[in-house]
């Protein structure tokens, strides 16, 4: 496994705790990257073909990673908004039509539902605070529920919900399940086909420890033509290429969702990264990044003072842990860190540490002996 901690040769001093943000690349996504500018630089667009061959691989491991039934099934896209918007403003909603979500969501999976507000569609907010949010959220769901749209993971608390339960409830009532994955895909399986999604999406800059700019949108085969179109362009066509045929008709794949050219630079870097992930494997980063958040917990509960605002049990811990200190106010603390060199985030009630499976036992107990010496004051 050092093999892959050299994949990441962070500054000297650093210790970074915020793949929740935006993640560094490792080594290969680099070298992808430096490799493609160098032959652009020569060759220009000569070997494009070769670059879609990089492409396709790119779809092929994140149909892997989302276990999807096809690469058909996957679009590429500028990031989780976009992707959100697409089912927002392609379903033909009727006045009266609800949308359910959680009261803890991260702005893109509230702010596309409210936008649609002017077709009569309501917007119910639930709480997740109880002992079985699931219960909750589904429960919230109606005759008039259309569809239920939930991130995977919290993006503030952290908690984790039973997407299979959720898919499960939204099938059996007739209900569309949408689920922004960013803040579990690359840190722990996902499952489009155990979960029962209509729609999964996610940005790769996080977990899956790619460039901004280039995200994964998935949409059941069966729905494709359901989701109205309001972007066209060449390569969303399924003749993509044939510039000189007059008619045409969008892509019967996931492809009908990208309407212009592709961001060829930012596939290069996701599809290195992606590789890192497939060679250890989801199970082990996954059982990597659950050790580095108990190695967390624990420190954080010993030290006093120290208030732990993310769930404790094992299956609602994700990849983040989000805790505060008596005596601090959360933006002082977060500014101590950053000058510390602890790169981390100010979010929801107080400060986010998010590791990743290649986060070195070191990093965690320097940075937890540093709130230990800031807790004594």
């Amino acid at each position: 496994m050092s093999a892959f901690i050299d994949e990441f040769p962070l500054a000297p001093g650093l210790r970074y705790l915020n793949h929740a943000a935006v993640a560094p690349w490792p080594k290969r996504a680099v070298e992808a990257v430096r490799a493609f500018a160098e032959d652009n630089a020569r060759s220009g667009a000569r070997d494009y073909p070769g670059w879609l061959k990089v492409e396709k691989r790119l779809r092929e491991r994140l149909q892997r990673l989302l276990n999807a039934p096809s690469s058909a099934d996957i679009a590429l896209v500028k990031n989780t908004s976009e992707a959100l918007s697409f089912v927002a403003f392609g379903l033909d909603w009727s006045a009266g039509d609800q949308v359910v979500i959680s009261d803890e969501e991260f702005p893109s999976n509230r702010i596309v539902w409210e936008a649609l507000k002017p077709r009569g569609v309501e917007v119910i907010q639930v709480n997740l605070m109880g002992a079985d949010p699931e219960a909750a959220l589904l429960a919230a769901c109606g005759p008039r529920t259309r569809l239920m749209s939930i991130s995977a993971v919290q993006f503030a608390s952290g908690l984790r919900l039973d997407l299979e339960r959720l898919g499960a409830g939204c099938k059996a009532q007739g209900v569309l399940f949408c689920v922004d994955a960013i803040q579990q895909l690359g840190a722990q399986p996902f499952d489009v086909q155990a979960s029962d999604c209509a729609f999964a999406m996610a940005d790769g800059h996080k977990w899956m420890l790619g460039p901004e700019g280039l995200g994964v949108f998935y949409c059941r085969a069966d729905l494709r033509q359901e989701l109205a179109l309001h972007e066209y362009g060449w390569h969303m066509l399924e003749h993509a290429g044939d510039y000189d045929r007059s008619d045409w008709q969008p892509a019967r794949s996931a492809r009908r969702f990208e309407c212009g050219s592709p961001n060829m630079l930012g596939a290069m870097a996701l599809e290195a990264s992606l590789s890192l992930l497939e060679e250890v494997g989801m199970n082990t980063v996954a059982a990597r990044v659950e050790e580095r958040m108990l190695h967390l917990q624990q420190g954080l509960q010993g030290i006093h003072g120290a208030n732990l605002h993310s769930p404790l049990l094992a299956d609602r811990r994700a990849g983040i842990l989000t805790f505060s200190l008596d005596g601090w106010d959360n933006q002082a603390l977060f500014a101590r860190l950053k000058a510390e060199q602890v790169i981390c985030a100010q979010r929801g009630a107080g400060i986010r540490f998010s590791p990743h499976f290649y986060t070195d036992h070191a990093v965690i107990d320097q940075t937890l002996a540093l709130l230990g010496q800031l807790a004594q004051g």
